[in-house]
């Protein structure tokens, strides 16, 4: 039953534990775009047990070797890189199926029996892990139903963990209501709360590159950084998404989780070490002390927007009222922009702009660092009128890399300035690596680290940064939606936003 064995590990790091992952949701897009190519990937670089299995689970009655095609076809067509005919061999007799409905105690029955047989057939050690792709409303049911099974409980040497997909609540409230619900049966150590930006290599690269090199954190400071942007723009619309778009709209989809996981990991101080507590205390840290907007901030320090018809690429696109299940007068917001305050010694006096928002003019998501200009005094009687000031651009989509831009000389008799930009590509110093961005997660959790997962304390300050926003939103619907061409960088109000600041957003090229 093992099927061909899979080569020994090598020295890209120590593999996951001997494990069986469970996915409920299996057959939806995030399984056969994300997961599979990820454990592909992971089986590549001989990152994963040579004694792990894969169990699927959906509502639908599939036959196991149907569903099992359709899994490797799911990798053929999204791996990443060049197919591997051997590990795609090894994958095979180690996925499975059953199908069930996740509210029937009958089903859990069903799979904690699957799970012992295929412990049994694959010689893997007592461990589990579940991933959640499935909507948000059967996360505590699911969890409930594992726990009454004996599906959660931990023994001796063997552990139980769950990856829950975002949105973790949709509100304050919710997200506490789950938070309670799941930590009834599992304990915080057991949950990992999954933002799959942070699988990118750049946004783990944040925390060497500010802790790890001398020249930067000096300068990381109120005193020498003006003040930060952080972009998350796509180009593509709300695609086959517009049911769950019309509940969520672009703040809930991408600012308590994304957006504010960026912004505390640029933001925080030092932890005492990288161990996963001690990095999330500070970005708790740092998220507390992000000031919470009154509802005059709200009108006069965010702006939002959904986009109508446009071009992208060249080619003519619907608006956002056009497109499948979203209604004809639908009050939802596909983009917003908001200015942060943080209150503590590091950052105060320097604003934070976050935006983020659909059907944009490229697909760019990038951390600016703005720093203050140097006094003039010294060119006074020079040619130069004005200095240019220095930047850093940390880029995390779609290309990783990191530019710095600063001020040289023009060759030339005149004293005259120029900006220099110097780039670092990843790809370019590194060569690339395939990666769907879950890699990294995946084996986190088979290692038990949770360093890039949001603990319940985020997720909770995350949403009550946002719930006033939220709460004057649903007061005062918006009136001139649609207010932004799509393929453009949203609406007007988002501009004004930083020139009322003296300040203008740094736009990706």
């Amino acid at each position: 039953m093992n099927g061909p064995a899979i080569p020994p590990a090598g020295g890209g790091g120590r593999p996951g534990d001997s494990c069986v992952m469970v996915i409920f949701g299996a057959t939806g897009d995030l399984t056969q775009r994300k997961l599979l190519p990820a454990l592909y990937n992971l089986a590549r670089a001989r990152l994963l047990s040579s004694r792990f299995a894969i169990i699927g689970t959906a509502v639908e009655p599939i036959a196991a070797d149907a569903f099992r095609e359709k899994m490797l076809q799911a990798i053929r067509a999204y791996a990443t890189d060049e197919l591997d005919q051997e590990v795609l061999a090894w994958f095979e007799p180690r996925i499975h199926y059953i199908s069930g409905d996740v509210r029937e105690p009958e089903f859990y029955a069903r799979l904690r029996a699957l799970c012992e047989q295929i412990r049994a057939d694959h010689a893997i050690e007592d461990k589990h892990f579940y991933y959640l792709a499935t909507s948000p409303v059967f996360f505590g049911e699911i969890v409930r139903q594992l726990g009454q099974a004996g599906l959660a409980s931990e023994e001796k040497d063997s552990w139980r963990r769950v990856i829950f997909e975002k949105p973790f609540g949709h509100d304050l409230e919710s997200a506490r209501q789950l938070n309670a619900d799941i930590k009834e049966v599992l304990r915080e150590r057991q949950i990992y709360r999954i933002d799959h930006y942070l699988g990118k290599e750049t946004v783990q690269n944040i925390l060497v590159m500010r802790f790890a090199n001398s020249i930067f954190e000096p300068v990381w400071n109120r005193r020498y950084i003006d003040h930060v942007q952080i972009t998350a723009a796509e180009t593509v619309g709300v695609e086959r998404r517009g049911a769950y778009y019309e509940t969520a709209g672009a703040l809930r989809d991408m600012v308590p989780n994304h957006l504010f996981q960026l912004l505390s990991l640029i933001a925080m101080e030092p932890p005492v070490s990288f161990e996963a507590d001690a990095v999330r205390d500070e970005q708790t840290k740092i998220l507390r002390a992000v000031q919470i907007p009154t509802p005059e901030d709200v009108l006069s320090k965010m702006a939002r927007g959904q986009y109508g018809e446009g071009t992208v690429a060249g080619e003519p696109v619907p608006g956002y009222r056009q497109e499948a299940n979203v209604a004809p007068d639908s009050r939802t917001e596909t983009f917003i922009a908001m200015k942060l305050m943080i209150d503590n010694w590091r950052w105060a006096d320097v604003p934070f702009y976050l935006r983020t928002g659909k059907r944009m003019a490229t697909r760019a998501t990038e951390i600016v660092i703005q720093f203050r200009r140097a006094p003039l005094v010294l060119f006074r009687n020079t040619a130069i009128e004005h200095l240019r000031t220095n930047r850093m651009v940390i880029h995390l989509q779609p290309k990783e890399g990191i530019s710095l831009q600063f001020g040289a000389k023009v060759p030339g008799p005149v004293m005259k300035l120029g900006s220099v930009k110097m780039d670092f590509d990843y790809v370019d110093y590194f060569g690339s690596t395939p990666d769907t961005g879950y890699e990294r997660l995946l084996l986190d959790c088979m290692m038990g680290d949770a360093t890039l997962f949001q603990r319940a304390d985020m997720v909770e300050t995350g949403w009550s940064l946002i719930q006033p926003v939220l709460d004057v939103w649903k007061a005062l619907p918006p009136r001139a939606f649609p207010n932004y061409e799509a393929g453009t960088w949203g609406p007007r109000e988002a501009d004004e936003l930083l020139e009322r600041d003296g300040r203008h957003w740094i736009n990706a090229t």
